[in-house]
């Protein structure tokens, strides 16, 4: 059962601030109108509103589910398929990955793999060990309309038909998504094996326990009504019946919301190495939820705990989630505590607890929504960089080339590309530019790296030693997304928060390139995946300088290399 001690917060954050916003939400039942799914307590208007709550009743509902589930994950057993490869963005990949890295494969279930990339290393490298014979793949998004989503079906569509027939393609694919939804219609057309039809009054980044999240956890072999039990255990506690000081989905909503509005908008998320993957799915949750209309709660997440010093600004609340059988204490943790920080220590029995954890954190962001004054169940943002990314791709079309400027300065490899007028773009050298860049980094901003690069071992530790020198010498929150995955996850708050960031994209050439067939069932391309990475890229850039955001490009002939230059520039600069 979460417990938390409002008390000791509340000496961290103000006089009584999480008590009194408590006492409020008593007197004003807002609880209880959650549960009515009365919009009023968002907004007074019903936009994705009332129609975005069936999440609070999953835990209840999907155990009717439960047989087909299991039954679906037997059939495949029994025709000996080995692998399930996951096509889908954001809510549709985000659990579905978290299980299969925090649980593994049951003995006889399927291995999954997750594909959330237009990288086309990444498709490739996905593609080129699969037993196409043995293997499924799992189309997910709720609209039917996801452009990634749909570019990875046709050219998997077009493997699979090649190698074992088009008349037998469709037996292996299956659908999940909404009732009416293009792919539901896609589906019919190829002949997928099945199609579950979610909730359509689940949102996407709510959905870890509906069919979004849990046919795939049933067919790697999850027990999926053990994560049902887990999750009812805390909706029951979250119950309006509770007072509101008793029901953990109150008090944590009302810690993250109050720790914003006091300055502490970064969520820092310290998690044990089992659990890893929880931090990318609660990265969604909350910062597609919250970051809109000139607020926003940032999650940090991956970036190792430092000194205390390190933490000046104050902005900081930190979030310490752990098993039972793990340490209970953490001497680093506890010294930041020891030097005024806020911290939420949350252990879970086992790993099945996630499903408690997903019931929790959904109805703790839907009541910080609440105090922050926001509607934490739509994204009005997120179209921007889309509509920016059509635009580069039907440039493409039409003249053959991206619509790439020169850069501003080259050299060791790199090529940047700063918005005119600036400092940065003045400099004749990338190291220059960048150390322009980040002088312009305030108290309480956060430096966002954007990698529109294959993830690689190598690449991930070299992203990650140019975020801790960014962090170590600038002492601001960061964070590292790879593209264009982060754009269904924190693009949101990326152009609808306070404007704190600064943004570093990370592009490169990529080795090899595959096509994107036009339609499935025809090996006609227009695009590869490459370029619509690129325009991706270049939408989400300027998106970003639409919204009136700090952003520079840097554009590596070597991505490791590269990034161990600018690592180089960042620790021996005087910002």
């Amino acid at each position: 059962m979460p417990m938390f001690d409002v008390a000791r917060l509340d000496r961290h954050l103000g006089d009584r601030v999480i008590a009194t916003a408590l006492d409020t939400m008593t007197s004003q039942r807002i609880l209880e109108r959650i549960w009515a799914h009365d919009h009023t307590v968002w907004k007074p208007v019903d936009r994705e509103i009332s129609n975005r709550l069936g999440w609070l009743h999953s835990p209840e509902e999907m155990p009717l589910q439960l047989d087909r589930l299991w039954s679906f994950a037997q059939d495949l057993r029994a025709e000996d398929y080995h692998t399930a490869v996951l096509l889908g963005m954001g809510g549709s990949s985000l659990a579905p990955e978290l299980y299969a890295r925090t649980f593994g494969t049951r003995p006889g279930y399927l291995q999954l793999q997750v594909l959330d990339s237009t990288d086309p290393g990444a498709v490739l490298a996905a593609c080129e060990p699969l037993d196409l014979s043995r293997t499924l793949f799992i189309v997910s998004t709720k609209s039917g309309g996801t452009v990634e989503t749909l570019s990875a079906f046709k050219y998997f569509y077009n493997q699979v038909g090649a190698e074992l027939g088009l008349d037998h393609a469709g037996e292996h694919f299956a659908a999940i998504t909404d009732p009416g939804s293009a792919l539901a219609d896609l589906a019919t057309r190829y002949a997928f094996r099945t199609t579950f039809l979610n909730d359509p009054n689940i949102g996407g980044r709510y959905s870890a326990l509906s069919y979004f999240g849990l046919m795939p956890a049933a067919v790697i072999g999850l027990d999926v009504p053990q994560l049902l039990a887990r999750a009812r255990d805390v909706a029951t506690m979250c119950r309006p019946s509770a007072s509101t000081a008793d029901n953990p989905g109150a008090v944590l909503g009302a810690i993250l919301a109050c720790a914003a509005q006091v300055g502490r908008d970064k969520l820092t998320f310290i998690l044990s190495p089992a659990l890893a993957a929880f931090g990318d799915w609660v990265e969604q949750l909350i910062a597609e939820s919250t970051g809109k209309e000139g607020k926003g709660i940032l999650p940090v997440v991956g970036e190792p705990l430092g000194r205390p010093d390190l933490y000046v600004a104050n902005d900081r609340l930190f979030v310490r989630l752990r098993l039972s059988d793990e340490p209970s204490e953490d001497t680093a943790l506890a010294a930041i505590e020891d030097a005024g920080h806020p911290v939420v220590r949350l252990t879970l029995r086992d790993r099945y607890d996630v499903g408690a954890q997903f019931f929790l954190w959904e109805l703790a962001t839907a009541v910080a929504g609440h105090l922050m004054g926001i509607n934490p169940f739509d994204q009005p943002n997120v179209e921007a960089a889309k509509v920016q990314a059509r635009k580069v791709v039907a440039e493409y079309t039409t003249r053959g080339a991206l619509p790439t400027p020169p850069p501003t300065a080259t050299g060791d490899g790199i090529a940047v590309y700063a918005t005119p007028g600036t400092a940065a773009a003045s400099c004749g050298a990338p190291a220059a530019a960048l150390r322009e860049f980040i002088a312009l980094t305030r108290p309480g901003d956060y430096v966002a790296l954007e990698a529109y690069v294959q993830a690689t071992p190598r690449n991930d530790a070299a992203l990650q030693a140019f975020r801790l020198a960014l962090r170590d010498r600038l002492r601001v929150a960061t964070t590292l997304g790879y593209g264009p995955r982060f754009l269904h996850s924190t693009g949101q708050l990326h152009k609808g928060d306070a404007g704190r960031g600064l943004f570093i994209q990370i592009t490169a050439d990529d080795q090899r390139d595959v096509p994107i067939p036009d339609e499935a069932r025809n090996p006609k391309s227009s695009i590869s995946f490459g370029v619509l990475k690129m325009a991706q890229a270049l939408g989400d850039h300027q998106a970003l300088l639409d919204a009136g955001r700090r952003v520079i490009r840097f554009h590596l002939a070597d991505v490791a290399t590269g990034l161990e230059h600018l690592t180089h520039a960042v620790a021996s600069s005087d910002a």
